[in-house]
């Protein structure tokens, strides 16, 4: 079971890492969510998580970050090389299930492979 864990050194944590992709990474975008990636500088594919409050209220905002994460957990292995991405939520993935946001996040990864 540790092929699916999620560890702290699988987050972005740090300001200036965002600060890094944002100038410098590659953007991709579809309805529900925007991806910022660019190579990463460690030997580990990174994910940031980033729901602004416009999304709405904690309880869904927790949500979104909950189904990108378990998404990313799954999945991870399936990355090719090492990537900084960060996944930035829009506002129509409020109300959406975790089969949606799974088809949604399955094309932005589709892409940065």
């Amino acid at each position: 079971m540790r092929q699916f864990s999620f560890i702290k050194a699988d987050r972005l944590l740090k300001r200036k890492d965002f600060l890094r992709l944002s100038k410098t990474g590659t953007k991709y975008y579809n309805r529900h969510f925007l991806s910022i990636f660019f190579p990463a500088r460690t030997d580990k594919t990174r994910i940031g998580i980033t729901v602004t409050k416009k999304i709405g209220k904690a309880v869904k905002r927790n949500r979104i970050k909950r189904y990108v994460r378990e998404y990313y957990r799954v999945n991870k292995k399936t990355i090719k090389n090492h990537w900084d991405i960060n996944i930035i939520a829009r506002k129509d993935a409020a109300d959406l299930t975790f089969s949606q946001v799974c088809s949604s996040l399955n094309n932005i990864f589709r892409h940065i492979n």
